[in-house]
């Protein structure tokens, strides 16, 4: 510390217009505050608890959303500890697609194994144990806000002093705590990686800070680590190679050698994380897809063709979005986990909501640059949002949606800390502070977290299950094609499993028109046609049904569940045209359709020897009542059907030699076919 502060002082600029203000900022250590806000042990824990106490409802949650690809649907989750070698071998995704090439959809690959390694530790001992996953996420927030108040202490109190940094390090804390916009990653616990994410690249700040305060370049080496796995964790953590530099020049008025030398060891840990994303992933970063469902940038054009947005159109939705960052963070209103498209519609520079996010942003940039100089904390929280929002703000490289409120999280620090400066700063009067306004900041802050914990608490059940949170989240985005579709897939899904055939009719009603929906946001969406095609087959709407599925052949005409759906399809038209409409031509088309697209379907085989049957060609029902019988040997109902078939084709005695095997099978065949 003694050797350092020479160097401190040379490095301190020129007294300037800003240095009344210092100096009033610096007045503050010299005020008393209540003992509560400098027991810094004491606060670390009371804020640690309210971050866990306000997603304690989330412990009763299922998995839902994205848990799927990194926990219930992931072969390599599933493993447990047998299982981290793929985790740390493959993309993050290709444990859950299970095959090469899908799990590449998103421009650029994932490469994010170390919430997974965790998720699959957790698996070994407890397997899919929910309440478990969500304690330990809710803890790792807690542990994270905890780091966030110890990191800003640090931080703040060199350059402004004790007072000042306890209680502007309190108030933005314990406002992250709660924000409601936070929700996403805390009751969904795929967001695990956003908060490890945060949680290292924060203890980097602190180790970097510690390792200037001390000399100590121990710490800078331990921070290369700690930033290491944070980057393991999710690759936004890179945007702390500029926060951390920032961080030591705006609050330690560090030089550039010194600010060099304590930044490498981090800088050494994300490369050896980026040679091995690249070396696992083959060194593909890609381009956007021409598919809606990745590439939020895409529309049809004249020709009804898919094509990319213009560069204009595309960075002006890009600014609007932008904007709904900030609008949320002061008012996080109508959250939702889906902002696919057309959540947010192809926006241009003829809008006045892009013009006014353009000019807001520009704004903050202006206010930022300017105040690097007099090396305000509010500068650096403009400063910080701006670097830690640009890696997932599609301007850098497409992040497959337009947005998403997991995207604010670590973004949201740099908000906090710029509202608790705002509120502090109201003690301000004159060139010193009256002591007598903390009740007054108190109390805003107070009623500003109230109302966001508040809503916190009123939006973590949406979190519940998939079902909940579909169904919550599709009036808020109306015009998403993924909702629209999850929601319509939810019903069929409880259509198929109805026994009661009202309320199954019930639910595929009610599917239907989200379905129609998500199909007129995005024509080609293969996984609405399935749900719809399946819907209306129910319904006993066949032709629709069929039409369904052979756009899902056209779509997708390497699914090897399309032939199936197919054969399903045409069976159960064949079998209408048959038993319902007496329609004999029809119902034999329909039925050789259906063969032909599987013809390994028992049931199928069975109609059409019922109805060759039925048209009394006897041979032709003798053979394909053979063919169900080869298929399913066991079943009694096929082996009776197949004695009958012989006894109308004039062999009486395999007639009687078939029926005997049926009552073998089942004794009561007989009653069940109607005979006596």
């Amino acid at each position: 510390m003694a050797k350092q502060q020479p160097n401190q002082q040379r490095n301190r600029p020129a007294p300037s217009r800003q240095q009344p203000i210092r100096q009033a900022v610096k007045a503050l250590s010299d005020l008393e505050l209540p003992e509560f806000f400098l027991n810094h042990r004491l606060q670390s824990f009371l804020l640690m608890a309210l971050a866990c106490f306000v997603y304690v409802g989330s412990l009763g949650h299922q998995f839902v959303s994205d848990d799927a690809i990194v926990i219930t649907d992931n072969m390599f989750t599933q493993k447990g500890l047998a299982g981290i070698d793929g985790i740390l071998s493959k993309d993050t995704f290709f444990g859950f697609f299970k095959v090469e090439g899908k799990d590449l959809l998103v421009s650029g690959g994932r490469f994010r194994p170390f919430t997974l390694v965790i998720f699959a530790i957790i698996y070994q001992f407890v397997g899919a144990n929910p309440f478990v996953f969500h304690l330990v996420t809710v803890l790792l927030y807690g542990v994270t806000c905890l780091v966030l108040y110890r990191t800003l202490l640090l931080m703040l109190g060199k350059e402004f002093g004790e007072n000042y940094a306890a209680l502007t390090a309190w108030i933005a804390t314990a406002l992250f705590a709660v924000h409601p916009i936070h929700t996403e990653v805390v009751a969904n616990i795929k967001g695990c990686d956003e908060i490890v994410t945060l949680l290292g690249s924060l203890g980097t700040l602190w180790l970097s800070l510690k390792a200037f305060d001390t000399g100590r370049s121990m710490y800078a080496w331990i921070g290369a680590v700690v930033f290491f796995f944070a980057c393991m964790s999710k690759e936004n953590a890179v945007t702390y190679l500029a926060v951390i530099p920032l961080a030591l020049w705006m609050f330690r008025r560090a030089d550039l050698p010194k600010i060099v030398s304590l930044v490498a060891p981090a800088f050494l840990g994300f490369l050896v994380f980026f040679i091995i994303r690249g070396t696992i992933l083959k060194w593909h970063f890609g381009g956007a897809p021409l598919e809606l469902m990745n590439n939020p940038f895409v529309k049809l054009d004249a020709q009804g063709n898919w094509a990319f947005f213009s560069g204009s159109e595309k960075l002006a939705t890009i600014i609007y979005t932008l904007g709904k960052y900030i609008m949320l963070l002061f008012a996080p209103f109508n959250l939702t986990h889906d902002y696919y498209p057309r959540h947010i519609a192809m926006m241009k520079f003829s809008d006045p909501a892009v013009l006014l996010s353009l000019a807001t942003y520009i704004g903050l940039a202006v206010y930022a640059i300017r105040s690097l100089k007099s090396r305000s904390i509010i500068g650096f929280g403009i400063l910080y949002f701006l670097l830690t929002l640009s890696i997932v703000s599609n301007l850098v490289f497409p992040v497959g949606t337009n947005m998403g409120e997991r995207f604010a999280f670590m973004p949201s620090v740099g908000f906090c800390l710029i509202i608790s400066v705002l509120l502090v700063n109201l003690m301000k009067s004159g060139n010193g502070w009256a002591p007598g306004k903390l009740t007054t900041v108190l109390a805003i802050a107070g009623i500003a977290g109230a109302a966001f914990a508040a809503k916190t608490f009123m939006r973590v059940p949406a979190w519940q299950t998939n079902e909940n949170l579909f169904f919550t989240d599709v009036n808020n985005s109306p015009n998403s094609a993924k909702i629209r579709n999850a929601c319509g897939g939810v019903l069929f899904d409880k259509a198929r499993a109805e026994t009661d055939e009202v309320k199954r009719k019930e639910y595929c009603q009610q599917a239907i028109p989200h379905l129609n929906k998500a199909i007129e946001i995005y024509r080609d969406y293969a996984d609405a046609y399935i749900s719809r095609g399946g819907a209306n087959l129910l319904l006993g709407n066949f032709e629709q049904s069929i039409a369904d599925y052979n756009m899902v052949a056209k779509l997708q005409p390497n699914n090897p569940k399309t032939n199936t759906m197919l054969s399903t399809a045409y069976r159960e038209t064949g079998k209408n045209y048959g038993e319902k409409r007496g329609d004999l031509v029809n119902a034999m088309k329909n039925l050789n359709l259906a063969w032909q697209y599987d013809n390994t379907d028992v049931e199928t085989a069975r109609l059409l020897g019922v109805a060759n049957g039925m048209g009394q060609n006897h041979s032709e029902a003798l053979k394909w009542f053979t063919k169900a019988v080869e298929l399913d040997p066991a079943n009694a109902s096929n082996l009776f059907d197949l004695g009958t078939a012989y006894l109308m084709s004039g062999d009486k005695a395999k007639a009687d030699e078939m029926h005997a095997k049926a009552q073998q099978l089942d004794p009561q065949i007989l009653q069940k076919k109607g005979r006596r």
